[in-house]
C-alpha cells in the first residue's frame, strides 16, 4: 500500500498545487481588478472635482453679477425717488406761480387797450404780478 499511498499524496498534492495555483490567479485577478476599479474611481473623483471648481467659479460669477445687478436697482430706485421728489417740488412751484398768474390776470381783466402806450401799465401790472 506504499505504492498506493504514494500515488494517493501525489494526486493530492497534485491537486493541491492546482488549487494553489487557480487561488493565485483568482486573487490576482480580483487584485488587478480591484485595482483598476480604484484608479477608475480616482480618475472619475479627480473630474468630478475640477467639475466643483469650475462649477464654483461660475456659481461665483452669478452671485457677482446679481450683487452688481441689485446694486443699479438700489441706484435706479434712489434716482426714481429723487425724480419724484424733484417732481412733486416742480409741481408745487408750477402752483404757486399758476396761483400767481391768475391773480395777476384778475388784475388786469378789465384792462382794454388799442396802443402800446396804453397796454404798458396793465403789462407792468402783469409783470410785476408774476415776479
Amino acid at each position: 500500500m506504499s505504492a498506493l499511498g504514494a500515488l494517493a499524496g501525489a494526486a493530492v498534492s497534485g491537486i493541491w498545487k492546482a488549487a494553489a495555483i487557480v487561488l493565485a490567479a483568482v486573487l490576482l485577478l480580483v487584485a488587478s481588478s480591484s485595482g483598476t476599479g480604484w484608479w477608475l474611481a480616482a480618475d472619475d473623483r479627480d473630474a468630478a472635482r475640477a467639475a466643483l471648481a469650475q462649477e464654483q467659479g461660475i456659481s461665483a460669477q452669478l452671485r457677482t453679477s446679481i450683487s452688481e445687478q441689485n446694486r443699479a436697482i438700489d441706484g435706479m430706485a434712489k434716482a426714481t425717488l429723487a425724480a419724484q421728489e424733484r417732481g412733486a417740488a416742480a409741481q408745487a412751484a408750477a402752483a404757486a406761480k399758476g396761483k400767481k398768474y391768475d391773480a395777476a390776470l384778475v388784475q388786469v381783466a378789465g384792462a382794454r387797450a388799442t396802443t402800446c402806450d396804453e397796454a404798458m401799465p396793465a403789462v407792468r401790472l402783469l409783470l410785476e404780478g408774476v415776479r
